[in-house]
């Protein structure tokens, strides 16, 4: 299941560090009720930026049709199809789908962070949709996330000791990514079941994998990059700085995100 943190105090001890934990007590966050998810795919899959992937076993002809449909079929049929969608800049939608989210989610997160004594790079949330049956691809990302189920149920996947299946310098130059994740022992897993108002702490450069265990779930992720607290980085992300002084052409990418998944 995960350790659970519950006190700022915990936090700050804890998160340089994996495996994932889960967050709960005084670092809830509140103050804010998403759109239902149907109602947030519809807005969200007409826009140029969204990405998506039809996922099944049906024939590549009908993923192909499937994928042409996506952002004009009924809604209410687009569901019960296998896809996992992601879209990188919800900023867009502060105006209007996400009234609110702003100033009630991001400028009191922020906040909070410095006022533990946290500074950043970058702090912006992306939104996962996905159907039941879904799997994300196998990869990690540059960042920390802060993982917020908000309607319906995922499950997310990791390792207790990730070192053990991909060290940090492996992940800085991308051996990571696959659609499924490779074999290993179950018992090396650690899979956190997430339900509405759950949330978790994701560390940078650790692979994981995410599955849809509902016929529609929804979850925003606070995604930290250069996190820092007190002038102590991560411990992988020291690895990926470190990368960046041997190749400093490369560092500019920091605000990259995963593409496949």
């Amino acid at each position: 299941m995960g350790t659970l943190v519950t006190t700022v105090e915990q936090f700050t001890e804890r998160w340089r560090i994996p495996p994932n934990l889960r967050i709960g007590g005084d670092l809830a966050i509140t103050g804010y009720t998403f759109p239902p998810a149907l109602h947030v795919l519809d807005a969200i899959r007409q826009d140029e930026a969204v990405r998506f992937t039809i996922l099944g076993n049906e024939d590549w002809s009908v993923r192909m049709d499937r994928t042409a449909a996506f952002r004009t079929a009924p809604v209410e049929e687009v569901v019960t199809w296998r896809f996992r969608l992601v879209h990188f800049n919800l900023s867009r939608f502060y105006d209007g789908l996400l009234s609110g989210f702003q100033q009630h989610v991001m400028v009191p997160w922020r906040s909070r962070l410095s006022g533990w004594g946290f500074t950043w790079q970058r702090c912006a949330p992306l939104l996962f949709i996905s159907t039941a049956g879904a799997s994300s691809t196998y990869h990690n990302d540059n960042s920390h996330g802060l993982v917020w189920q908000a309607e319906g149920i995922k499950t997310f996947h990791s390792y207790v000791d990730p070192d053990k299946h991909l060290g940090a310098e492996a992940a800085v130059v991308g051996e990571t990514t696959a659609e499924d994740p490779p074999e290993h022992n179950p018992a090396d897993r650690l899979s956190v079941r997430m339900g509405p108002g759950d949330l978790l702490w994701s560390h940078a450069l650790t692979p994981h994998w995410v599955t849809t265990e509902s016929q529609l779930a929804m979850s925003v992720t606070l995604s930290h990059g250069g996190l820092c607290h007190q002038g102590r980085f991560a411990k992988r992300e020291l690895a990926l700085r470190e990368y960046w002084d041997r190749h400093p052409e490369e560092a500019w990418k920091l605000d990259l995100r995963n593409v496949r998944y």
